[in-house]
């Protein structure tokens, strides 16, 4: 496919006179469109690049100075990915692959380099909740022997656009509305949803951010993705394209609509709390690094093109392989100094990975650096200890504002003859540095997008039909909850009709929920296909069933026994598990034959902080807690988010008033509420309809 005709942006003539509900972008005439100096612009939409599917040029000033505009728009917060806990640790190399790549962190079984991963939401602000509906930032800085390389992606494998042109349009529509400041940290909302739905490209990211993947359980539980194509180079300077992923070895698991809604009143600072106390207690979480690597001879027989970051290469077609794992054994010691001041670029690599053409990726490169630069105030910020090489640093760079070396020698420049018979000529170049891969480039400058990447519809039918029955109940429901904030009629009958382009099942379920018609499908830029089906994509078929890492709340009262408490405590540990008491009051809970302190009050510890929940009460302790509403909506909440019940047989006033009755996953204590906690129980939501 790469040598496809070409396709012309999608920006329609300034003057169509209709907001269309078709794929095509119409909007209604106004001035024309300049840069900041007054010059007319004909292309919003793409970089400057050496042919449909080259690198994108330093000439193009129109992509540069949006995107300078953008990045110094605020100060010194970050204008995305502002919410973000991180994390020190190790990543061992346990397969080499010399064969792929000569960069040395894939060259040793068993050695380890030091690591800082950061995580984080997207759309909020610093001081907003954990657990909205968003992508989470996913960025690892290896400190390797030959500088640092920054792996910096999401918990998506896919986004929003194709060119980086359009991400300063993508945030600001994402972002608060500018004439009210509302919603934080929230995408339900006019602007977002009128410009997505203007970009039929959005499409497939639209799925994911809808699906359960948004809404995760823990940071620790989520996958990560470096997005892009990259390539790997040996020592022989042969090329294979890689696409990195991070698999956590906790399993993959989130929350429900609703849990994440409480939580994010109960706590929230929920998912900062959650990877800062596992680390505290040494349950340290662990990641696969995987890669999916393949050739050009591959790539052109895909149906879509490995450039365009809103698709990606299901595994069942290039499987994965784990060539090594990350450990975060080390919380911060100071989190402005580290989490905060942690500075990501994907322009930092080493030698053996190089940058595909990726119009997205190329943009990203320009990007970061200015970005840092606004933030820090300063050239040097390379000086913080967090962003510092771990291995020597030599060149002929100098001053700058908040230097903090004192350079030594008389030449700063390179090539210089001084001191030829000492040793402090200074660093001179290496052949066997890095180098980039001599891709051969042909075309001429253009503002246009291949042909290629003109199906926006295809993986996201996949998406949507490789998820389960209540994953796709989940979308739907996600749907409707965001369009029912759109106060724009127009706009949720062009998401709508882009949605029908998806799954025609998918498109009514939705228009059902909002009370209103589905419309014609829009006019797609190519026909959609029906792709094989994914199912390595649907989160519950990747489900494991472990209790390790979670947590299961243990309710109990005056009069509980204190030796059952114990038990069901011992058998969480075991099982990998965090047990949480919970009780009315914290201190000396009389119990049998003695009283014990919670580690949450009722009130405090609502249950959508647990994965399971226990309930071990007299019958006299269940009639007072089946009285008591915050009680009853514990339990009723983890009845309603799918969650293992264990009781004692006196507890049954108390699942009577949380209307509890005889389900899977609600049973006696003991082996069966262990092995039940290890899970969800999503039969409860399909024979609930939801």
């Amino acid at each position: 496919m790469k040598n496809a005709p070409n396709q012309r942006g999608a920006a329609a003539p300034p003057d169509a006179a209709e907001i269309g509900t078709g794929g095509e972008l119409h909007q209604h005439g106004g001035d024309p469109l300049t840069t900041n100096h007054g010059m007319p612009l004909s292309d919003n939409q793409n970089s400057l690049r050496a042919g449909d599917r080259g690198p994108t040029l330093l000439e193009d000033f129109a992509l540069r100075e949006k995107i300078f505009h953008f990045d110094h728009e605020r100060i010194p917060e970050r204008i995305v990915h502002a919410r973000g806990s991180g994390a020190h640790g190790f990543f061992e190399c346990t397969a080499p692959i010399p064969g792929l790549t000569r960069a040395s962190l894939f060259q040793t079984k068993g050695e380890r380099i030091p690591v800082f991963c950061r995580i984080s939401t997207v759309a909020g602000g610093a001081g907003s909740v954990d657990t909205p509906r968003d992508v989470r930032g996913f960025a690892v800085k290896f400190y390797t022997h030959e500088g640092n390389w920054d792996l910096v992606g999401n918990n998506i494998p896919v986004f929003f656009i194709q060119d980086a042109m359009k991400f300063p349009d993508l945030i600001h529509a994402v972002k608060m509305e500018s004439d009210r400041g509302f919603p934080q940290a929230g995408s339900a909302h006019d602007t977002f949803w009128d410009f997505v739905s203007l970009m039929p490209e959005s499409t497939h990211m639209i799925m994911w951010a809808m699906s359960d993947r948004a809404i995760p359980r823990s940071l620790r539980m989520i996958e990560g993705f470096g997005v892009h194509t990259f390539r790997f180079l040996n020592d022989a300077g042969t090329s294979t394209f890689v696409k990195f992923h991070w698999r956590p070895r906790l399993g993959l698991q989130s929350t429900l609509w609703d849990e994440a809604v409480k939580l994010a009143g109960a706590d929230p600072d929920f998912h900062r709390r959650d990877l800062w106390e596992a680390i505290d207690s040494g349950s340290f979480p662990e990641w696969d690094l995987a890669v999916q690597t393949f050739d050009q001879e591959l790539a052109d027989t895909l149906q879509y093109d490995i450039l365009d970051a809103t698709k990606l290469i299901p595994e069942e077609i290039v499987p994965l392989k784990v060539v090594g794992r990350m450990v975060l054994d080390r919380n911060p010691t100071n989190f402005f100094a580290e989490t905060e001041q942690v500075a990501f670029m994907p322009t930092n690599i080493v030698p053996g990975i190089d940058f595909s053409d990726d119009p997205l990726l190329q943009g990203r490169m320009f990007s970061y650096l200015d970005t840092q630069k606004s933030r820090f105030g300063t050239t040097n910020f390379h000086q913080i200890p967090i962003n510092a090489p771990k291995c020597p640093v030599a060149n002929f760079q100098r001053d700058g504002l908040m230097q903090n070396l004192v350079p030594t020698g008389r030449a700063n420049y390179e090539p210089n003859s001084l001191d030829l018979a000492g040793e402090n000529r200074g660093p001179r170049p290496s052949a066997a540095a890095f180098t980039t891969y001599p891709e051969p480039v042909d075309g001429p400058k253009v503002r246009v997008r291949s042909e290629t990447f003109a199906d926006h519809y295809s993986q996201a039918r996949m998406f949507f039909r490789s998820q389960t029955p209540v994953e796709q109940t989940h979308i739907v429901s996600a749907f409707v909850f965001e369009l029912s904030k759109v106060t724009l009629p127009h706009v949720r009958t062009r998401v709508l009709a882009n949605l029908v382009n998806v799954d025609a099942e998918l498109a009514g379920r939705v228009a059902a929920g909002l009370g209103c018609p589905v419309p014609p499908a829009s006019r797609a830029a190519r026909e959609p296909i029906d792709l094989e089906l994914s199912p390595s994509l649907s989160i519950v078929n990747k489900a494991l069933a472990t209790l390790s890492g979670r947590r299961v709340g243990i309710l109990f009262t005056d009069g509980s026994s204190s030796d059952d408490i114990a038990k069901v405590a011992a058998d969480v540990r075991a099982a990998g598990a965090t047990p949480v008491l919970v009780a009315p009051r914290l201190l000396q809970v009389g119990t049998t034959p003695k009283a014990m302190d919670a580690d949450g009050q009722l009130a405090g510890t609502p249950s959508v902080t647990c994965d399971a929940i226990a309930i071990i009460v007299t019958e006299q302790g269940a009639a007072a807690l089946a009285a008591d509403a915050v009680a009853v909506q514990f339990v009723a909440d983890a009845y309603a988010h799918l969650k293992a019940i264990g009781h004692t047989a006196e507890a049954q006033a108390l699942l009577d008033s949380a209307h509890v009755g005889s389900s899977d996953g609600v049973v006696g204590l003991g082996p069966d509420f262990i092995e039940a906690a290890r899970r969800r129980f999503y039969e409860r939501d399909v024979a609930r309809g939801s």
